[in-house]
């Protein structure tokens, strides 16, 4: 079971995790009419699913390893299909909260394992292809959330649950690559926090913060410029993940023959001149062009990231569940720390974040080299 089908199951699970979390995202008036609460309230079901999601990857990835890879994901799989259906179902704005945190979770326990499955399964000189495959699903997901969303509020926005819920039960039926008993004691929770791990957990949550943290900030900026409708703005907001589902196998290819470091590094450096674009050129074609280009550098930086880690030996999956949820640390403070910035001066936060990319490339100097040697 780990040829074909296998293979392009773990790609399309990567999917479903960001297409759930952003699905809410362009029905929030939906949800505050139909629950009586207030939009930013109903912006808080965002929050919900994310900080668990955060929190749980920090140790999903070990305790998958230990309980058996396979059977954590196909659990993890069928508690989507519940969640996702209640959520659908949900009569009240607090239950669907919590069906929203327990998504979060279960997303937890897929995201990691399916890193790791596939780099278990894949050659080392081809993994940064294969992991850019996947990272283009992910993207498609986060990229098409939004619209699908939207399509689905127009007539229920609960059609968009019962819809997730079914790829969910798709996907628990799906064959995937087989567990490979591992010699040694089981994973431990220490030896994910092993130096690779946190040099590797810096560079994606500065990234993440400075980089796809910022849509926010784009939309702020359009607005500001150009009065844009809610539908264009859209559209400019996709050009990200459009640009990093298109470019994400070349940024694998890349990353196969010039190693995950040069990747990292080119990456923060293009993703500054692009951010720092957006805060200087008042012009909506810039703006779209570098926020499109932005969208391959984070694909640069997260395929780089992710084969360095799954490159190695050791409780890969308990390693990669880390660095994953300290990407989406990053990218959750990134409003807090940039809106501040935005209203005392727009292009002052576009440079910040920019500075910031720049500054972390150093950081990928000191790459700690007991596992990768590219």
């Amino acid at each position: 079971m780990s040829g074909r089908p296998a293979r392009a199951a773990l790609y399309v699970g990567g999917l479903l995790g960001p297409f759930g979390a952003g699905v809410v995202s362009s029905m929030l008036p939906e949800l505050s009419a139909s629950f009586g609460v207030s939009t930013g309230t109903a912006a808080s079901s965002l929050t919900a699913y994310l900080l668990p999601f955060a929190l749980v990857m920090l140790v999903s990835g070990t305790y998958g390893a230990r309980w058996g890879q396979v059977r954590t994901i196909r659990i993890a799989y069928a508690g989507y299909v519940l969640t996702a259906a209640l959520a659908a179902l949900a009569p009240w704005f607090w239950l669907f909260q919590v069906t929203r945190g327990l998504q979060g979770v279960a997303n937890a326990f897929t995201t990691p394992l399916l890193l790791a499955k596939l780099a278990a399964i894949t050659p080392r000189a081809r993994l940064g292809r294969a992991l850019g495959t996947l990272g283009a699903m992910q993207a498609l997901g986060q990229t098409s959330a939004p619209l699908i969303g939207g399509l689905a509020a127009e007539s229920d926005w609960r059609w968009a649950f019962a819809g997730i819920a079914v790829v969910a039960l798709v996907l628990a039926a799906s064959p995937l690559p087989p567990d490979v008993p591992t010699p040694g004691p089981e994973p431990r929770l220490r030896d994910a926090w092993h130096p690779v791990v946190l040099w590797a957990g810096a560079v994606v949550f500065l990234a993440w913060a400075c980089l796809a943290g910022l849509p926010f900030l784009v939309a702020f900026r359009v607005d500001d410029l150009f009065a844009l409708t809610s539908g264009v703005r859209g559209l400019v907001l996709t050009a990200y993940g459009i640009a990093g589902f298109l470019a994400a196998r070349l940024v694998g290819a890349a990353s196969d023959r010039f190693g995950p470091r040069v990747a990292v590094a080119a990456g923060l450096l293009a993703g500054a001149a692009a951010i720092a674009a957006i805060g200087l050129f008042p012009s909506l074609a810039v703006v779209a062009i570098a926020w499109a280009a932005a969208g391959v550098c984070g694909q640069l930086v997260l395929v780089g990231i992710n084969a360095t880690v799954l490159g190695g030996r050791g409780n890969g999956g308990g390693a990669i569940s880390v660095v994953t949820a300290l990407r989406f640390l990053g990218m959750s403070a990134s409003p807090a720390v940039f809106t501040g910035l935005y209203h005392s001066g727009p292009a002052l936060s576009f440079l910040v974040a920019a500075g910031v990319l720049a500054l972390t490339v150093p950081l990928v100097a000191l790459r700690p080299r007991s596992q990768d040697p590219a």
